[in-house]
């Protein structure tokens, strides 16, 4: 995995997150068609940008992200 995949796999995660209010690691998985440590390391890339919001869900068994508002 290079850098140039995890840019395009960020870039499906960011777009799936622009057309909605909150998604589930789950739903983003279902979205894009990504696997599980594709899906994490966009979420990473995203997240040291400063372009998501990260929270756990009330279960504490999944992520739930959303796009910084600028």
């Amino acid at each position: 995995m290079n850098s140039e995949k995890i840019g395009n796999y960020a870039g499906l995660v960011w777009n799936a997150l622009n057309e909605a209010d909150v998604l589930g690691t789950k739903q983003l998985k279902k979205i894009t068609k990504l696997k599980d440590k594709e899906v994490y390391t966009a979420i990473g890339w995203l997240a040291r940008e400063g372009k998501i919001n990260i929270e756990e869900s009330e279960d504490g068994k999944e992520l739930l992200l959303t796009l910084v508002q600028c």
